[in-house]
């Protein structure tokens, strides 16, 4: 067992078979929550097969070896616990909480729906079908055409330009065969972190787990496939989308880095800064003096590879043109002159605050931990991120908007003859 000096509470130990296990021990309460990450998301599809992950995250635990859908779910409900499953860009994610006194129970159906899922064909074409009309829910949402448009203009042949749930020819032709494919190339020990939190000795989480998962072992010869990521050669410019909204929906995007840059603490900041809460520059300028916004945020992702930066915000379709302007010109004031110390120090409390409070159950410290290592960073990046925002100063966040926030791509959703004006006078000031 290896243990990293400045996290002396969470116990981090790799089983013979590859898998990482990390354990926080919090007495305080009768619950154990657990998250199994592995370290495959909707970003290792194949372009042809988007959403792939999202269906298997579905699928799960609708049938495993000896067990069907119902009696999952009655073994679940019956001691009153949680077991779920989600897909995101770079991982792939089961959760579970329950009391303590059910936990074995708990994690050996976890391992066992992991281990032998059976996707049973109705069930995959229930599931489909309702992904299907998910995506078709999605094509009558203006922030969400919006979001899709921005994305695929900004990452173009980039595995992160794919939405999770793929689209209605993708989703559509998935089957049984690919997801047993993927499960098989990707559902494997070294391929998995296993993060616990709550009342349990690390000595007798490791048996647990041990017990569930220790004969599991990778397969010979097979190296966990690469993911191939194309380089990214979009340029700035705008996409737009008419339709017949109360509301117009501006976003702007810029390509920023991802969490391992220099910059990435810099960004956060201004993300907390500029969208963060009632208190935030954009809802401020934007909303309350301005009049302009029904809502608006901005948002800078944690990602493996090249992340975004966004803002946006909802506006009434005669303000179209004018909020463009506005919520640009407060995106360029960042890299106009740098941040007074007393704003950058309430941003910094802000962040850190928030984070603080995203730590206060045992899912939310097994989530962070977990995750944190399934990106690579490992458990000890808890620590340095809260440093990193502590320590960054204006010439670095001034430095920062230079380098990432000049020229947005532009999404726009409404009616058309405000958007037409409203894109027509943006490109006329650039």
């Amino acid at each position: 067992m290896t243990t990293l000096p400045r996290n002396s509470h969470i116990h981090r130990t790799v089983l013979d078979n590859g898998i990482v296990v990390l354990l926080t021990e919090n007495p305080t309460a009768d619950i154990i929550a657990g998250r199994i990450f592995i370290r495959s998301g909707s970003c290792h599809e194949p372009s042809e097969k988007s959403g792939l992950a999202h269906l298997l995250s579905a699928l799960l635990t609708k049938g495993c070896d000896g067990l069907s859908s119902m009696e999952i779910a009655e073994q679940v409900e019956s001691v009153g616990a949680s077991l779920g499953t989600d897909a995101s860009a770079d991982y792939f994610l089961v959760s579970l909480k329950t009391v303590t006194a059910d936990f074995a129970n708990m994690l050996a159906l976890a391992g066992r729906i992991m281990r032998s899922p059976t996707f049973p064909e109705l069930e995959v074409e229930l599931e489909r079908r309702l992904a299907l009309q998910d995506i078709r829910s999605q094509k009558e949402q203006p922030f969400s055409i919006a979001f899709e448009q921005l994305r695929l203009a900004m990452y173009k042949d980039h595995p992160y330009s794919q939405s999770g749930l793929g689209d209605e020819k993708t989703m559509a032709s998935l089957t049984r065969d690919d997801l047993v494919k993927y499960h098989q190339t990707y559902f494997r020990p070294d391929n998995l972190v296993i993060s616990i939190a709550g009342r349990i000795k690390s000595s007798d989480a490791i048996a647990l787990i041990q017990e569930v998962f220790g004969d599991w072992q990778a397969p010979i010869n097979q190296p966990i496939p690469g993911l191939t990521v194309s380089e990214i050669d979009t340029a700035p410019h705008a996409i737009s989308t008419f339709q017949q909204t109360q509301q117009s929906i501006i976003m702007l995007g810029y390509l920023a880095p991802a969490v391992d840059s220099p910059d990435y603490a810099a960004l956060k900041l201004l993300s907390t800064y500029l969208g963060n809460g009632l208190s935030s520059r954009l809802f401020v300028e934007l909303r309350e003096k301005r009049g302009l916004a029904y809502e608006v945020s901005a948002f800078y992702p944690t990602r493996l590879l090249t992340a975004s930066f966004i803002v946006y915000m909802g506006t009434a379709p005669e303000n179209t043109r004018i909020a463009l302007d506005g919520l640009k010109n407060e995106v360029d004031l960042l890299s106009s002159a740098p941040l007074c110390d007393d704003t950058i120090q309430a941003a910094k409390n802000k962040i850190l605050g928030q984070y603080a409070l995203g730590k206060q159950t045992n899912a939310q410290i097994a989530q962070i931990y977990g995750w944190y290592e399934t990106l690579g960073l490992g458990i000890d990046f808890d620590i340095r991120f809260q440093e990193m925002i502590s320590a960054v100063n204006a010439e670095q966040i001034y430095a920062a908007a230079c380098r990432h926030l000049l020229t947005p791509y532009v999404s726009i959703v409404g009616q058309e003859e405000a958007v037409r004006k409203a894109i027509k006078s943006g490109n006329s000031k650039q």
